[in-house]
């Protein structure tokens, strides 16, 4: 080749991009000095369309809170898709599901509904410390019914860890007619109930308390329970819960009048962990009304639900899980952080195929939060693979 052939080729060639100057994907570097990590909160409303309440007409007189999320379109299954019907894991919320909705429902036509399960998030019934696992699947059962009457749409069940194992017990049963298939994230029978024994462990083991949701949404990323800071600011709202009536005091020349419960003396935790004792003198009746130092009475922030206090549910989750998963007589799909969490029977199951697995490495427990991109890509896969659904644009 000449010389002008090669001149002309090259001129020809598109430029060389020119080479990125911030941080790359993936890669380590530091904040710079002076900068920190915004850990505020970020409204639900930024990835559902609609939160709800529904009163279920029973004994317990319960009211279960859902959001949901519909992604309109014109084909198979009516006018929206079909229902993915999101179940979240013990302590959670439906707000664990957000990010994986938005980015779901930017792949494919289907319809969201996240609830939040009995003693959780939003709803409220009698018995709040009743979670067994009847229990709550009667609660989706009669979700269901009040939603869509008694012609419900194609419904997919989707559960993490707990809310995981409550999708199996439904789909085992025959609560949800219209069932096309189940999706399970991070829950084997075998290591659930080898987990159990060190549960109470790890209850304790988390703060008690918070001095505030930024505070909650810093030790959930930096504790490593969700590993996603977007995931968490807007799913640790759905965790906690001020208290009544508690106050960290940061005292200065100003004071101000409040109104407190009278305790001779309460301790609490600051941000660091360190104890903060606060004391309060009673005065005479009738008057409860005091003079406290000021700049800052931050209310204290402490879990919706003492899953402590639930342990002789948690059995009933789990046992038999493995037979009741491989027993659905539908399209089955396991999720996991690793492969080592797979038991005897599902690692069978799996060699015969009766189950579509993935393993998604990376990830913590909360692996729909730690990485919704991959799940979200993982089950729009398998619903188009199925055929119960269809992409949108070009995925």
């Amino acid at each position: 080749m000449s010389s002008l052939e090669k001149e002309l080729l090259l001129n020809k060639l598109p430029s060389r991009p020119p080479k990125p100057t911030g941080p790359q994907p993936g890669s380590k570097a530091r904040m710079g000095p002076g900068r920190k990590r915004d850990f505020s909160p970020v409204p639900w409303s930024q990835y559902f369309e609609t939160m709800e309440n529904i009163t279920i007409e029973n004994e317990e007189g319960t009211d279960i809170s859902y959001y949901t999320l519909l992604s309109h379109c014109q084909f198979l299954f009516g006018s929206s898709g079909p229902v993915l019907l999101l179940l979240h894991g013990g302590g959670h919320s439906a707000l664990s599901w957000a990010v994986f909705s938005s980015m779901i429902t930017s792949r494919i036509h289907c319809r969201i509904v996240a609830v939040d399960l009995r003693g959780h998030g939003d709803t409220d019934v009698k018995d709040s410390e009743n979670l067994s696992a009847e229990a709550m699947s009667r609660d989706i059962g009669n979700i269901v019914q009040s939603l869509y009457g008694a012609n419900p749409p194609p419904i997919m069940l989707i559960g993490h860890s707990m809310g995981g194992a409550i999708a199996v017990h439904i789909a085992a049963s025959i609560l949800l007619p219209s069932l096309l298939a189940l999706c399970v994230i991070d829950v084997v029978e075998g290591t659930a109930m080898d987990a159990l024994n060190s549960m109470q462990t790890f209850l304790r083991s988390r703060p008690k308390s918070f001095v505030s949701v930024e505070n909650a949404i810093e030790w959930s990323v930096k504790s490593g329970q969700i590993r996603n800071l977007e995931s968490a600011k807007v799913s640790m709202a759905g965790q906690i819960k001020k208290c009544e009536g508690k106050y960290f005091i940061s005292p200065t020349v100003s004071s101000m009048t409040i109104d407190i419960p009278l305790e001779e003396e309460d301790e609490e935790e600051d941000e660091e962990g360190q104890h903060v004792e606060v004391k309060r003198k009673e005065e005479p009746q009738p008057s409860k009304r005091k003079q406290i130092p000021e700049v800052s009475t931050n209310c204290v922030y402490t879990w919706r639900i003492d899953l402590a206090k639930t342990e002789k549910y948690w059995d009933g989750w789990f046992r038999g899980l493995s037979n009741l998963f491989l027993g659905c007589p539908i399209p089955k799909l396991l999720l996991l952080a690793g492969v080592d969490r797979l038991d005897r029977e599902l690692t069978i199951g799996q060699m015969q195929g009766k189950f579509q697995m993935q393993v998604l490495p990376q990830c913590g427990h909360a692996v729909h939060e730690d990485d919704p991109d991959k799940v979200a890509e993982a089950i729009a896969a398998f619903l188009i693979r199925n055929k119960f659904t269809e992409a949108k644009g070009d995925i």
